[in-house]
């Protein structure tokens, strides 16, 4: 049988590019090279899309884009081409392929912009669709998705950037609807970029500033405090697999970036350290946020459990793919290896994309 011929997408214009190319490092070490052939795409941080034929240790030192072979290649989107577009000393080819798979975190990939091109081009994308992408990664949105399918989130307040020409107005709002202490985000960013805890005026205003720097809207949530645990989803429609629930222990204050990605001093604990019957219901909640919000392929849903119950924190539709990450360490406790994970992945896009 012929291999399948994929494409990789990596790093990206988005404050996330480093841990995109982490992520991609270990998805291109870990795909299975029997089953596929694979075109690496990088996306530099200005947006400047180049086919990448180098070693993949350089996309993980961050130094792929000084290669003297990258050339400049997009995905068509015209759908008889099916395939990428290859520009080279002037001249134009195509390279088809069966899939893409973005390994892109945050704006620009993880929002549903990249899932768009591919649908016009009718290539198969591995995650999430257009939809179900742009309602995960804008939180305000999600947030209202979510709580009309009467699953519990924190309290929260949406404010677009003309909040900052009247600052003091806004922070009486957000005291009077959420109090202290919150937690100040940009609506559309992921892996904790740009987010601060505020438990008073001063730091309020000043974890505004930092998450308008992200984006022009911004959410504040109300404290949640709770065990941070999560769980991993697999599957299109209502054939899901959910993960046992993993439990992060953050070494810093909160689950920053650093924590995240370049510390790996924050406890993991699978299974998370919570009762039988919460984790039953933690799993139920995850399958059904998963459908409510139109996800497929897989995502992480993040969750707070407390004294008064358990609270959806955030569904990402593109989770950390690195040796540390969660997602794929909660598959493989659950019996699904890494390069097995990887398989299933691109079968369930290339499924969805027949049933179209």
């Amino acid at each position: 049988m012929a291999k399948q011929k994929i494409a990789v997408l990596f790093g990206g214009a988005s404050s996330e590019h480093e841990i995109s190319l982490m992520s991609a490092y270990s998805v291109l070490m870990n795909i299975p090279r029997e089953k596929y052939d694979v075109i690496c795409i990088g996306i530099t941080k200005k947006g400047h899309w180049m086919y990448y034929p180098g070693e993949y240790e350089n996309i993980k030192d961050c130094t792929w884009e000084n290669n003297p072979d990258c050339c400049t290649a997009v995905i068509s989107p015209d759908a008889i081409h099916k395939g990428i577009i290859i520009i080279s000393d002037n001249e134009v080819s195509l390279r088809r392929v069966d899939a893409v798979f973005p390994v892109l975190h945050g704006a620009n990939g993880e929002d549903g912009s990249v899932q768009g091109l591919c649908q016009l081009g009718g290539l198969p994308c591995v995650g999430c669709d257009m939809t179900g992408s742009a309602v995960c990664m804008d939180k305000s949105l999600a947030h209202t998705v979510l709580e009309a399918a009467g699953i519990k989130t924190a309290k929260f307040m949406a404010l677009r950037r003309e909040t900052l020409g009247n600052m003091d107005s806004a922070c009486e709002q957000i005291e009077s609807k959420l109090g202290y202490p919150v937690y100040i985000k940009p609506a559309c960013a992921g892996s904790s970029v740009g987010v601060s805890r505020a438990a008073d005026r001063e730091a309020l205003k000043n974890g505004l500033k930092i998450a308008f720097a992200h984006g022009n809207k911004v959410v504040v949530e109300r404290e949640i405090i709770g065990k941070e645990v999560e769980c991993a989803v697999l599957g299109n429609g209502s054939r899901l697999i959910t993960s046992v629930p993993g439990q992060i222990t953050p070494a810093e204050e909160f689950y920053d970036y650093d924590a995240k990605y370049k510390l790996g001093t924050s406890v993991l604990d699978i299974p998370a350290k919570i009762s039988d019957e919460e984790s039953r219901e933690l799993r139920d909640i995850a399958e059904k946020a998963y459908i409510a919000c139109g996800c497929g392929g897989f995502s992480r849903v993040d969750f707070f459990v407390t004294e008064d119950g358990i609270i959806l924190n955030e569904i990402n539709t593109i989770p950390g793919f690195t040796d540390i990450s969660m997602y794929p360490k909660l598959m493989e406790n659950s019996g699904i290896t890494y390069s097995a994970l990887l398989d299933r992945l691109i079968q369930l896009a290339l499924e969805r994309n027949s049933e179209v």
